[in-house]
């Protein structure tokens, strides 16, 4: 499960532009396997006075923290390859529209997380397969 959130500006986003990050960033996690329904993103507005960079208040920055439950890189050029694609996913929506952008990925440990009071299938299994299909949590 990646769980998205994005502190913004307040109307740095219009709903439209909310959707297609949502969708750019659920479309990068369907393309490795995982469910549509796995893919969480969260906005949050913050206003200038309450975001600040370096000590100072800001209207043009954007700072996302992303959690990675459902898959894991151990291997360093993994997670780097993570990293620059996860940077190119934002870019688009961040640096290409003239905000600064930060962001960085945290790794929850599998074993503490359930969906629906069910724990997830093992990566790859014929469960979660059916996860996929199903766009659901389905007892196994």
């Amino acid at each position: 499960m990646p769980l998205w959130h994005v502190y913004h500006p307040p109307g740095a986003y219009t709903p439209e532009q909310k959707r297609r990050l949502s969708g750019d960033i659920t479309g990068f996690y369907t393309r490795v396997g995982l469910p549509e329904f796995y893919v969480m993103t969260l906005f949050h507005e913050v206003a200038a006075d309450s975001f600040h960079v370096g000590g100072e208040p800001t209207g043009t920055a954007v700072r996302v923290t992303v959690e990675h439950i459902a898959r894991h890189n151990a291997d360093p050029q993994a997670r780097r390859h993570t990293r620059e694609a996860l940077a190119a996913l934002l870019a688009p929506h961040t640096t290409g529209r003239g905000l600064y952008c930060e962001f960085h990925i945290d790794e929850t440990p599998q074993d503490l997380w359930m969906t629906d009071g069910i724990a997830p299938p093992p990566s790859g299994s014929e469960a979660e397969r059916l996860w996929v299909r199903e766009n659901r949590p389905v007892p196994y």
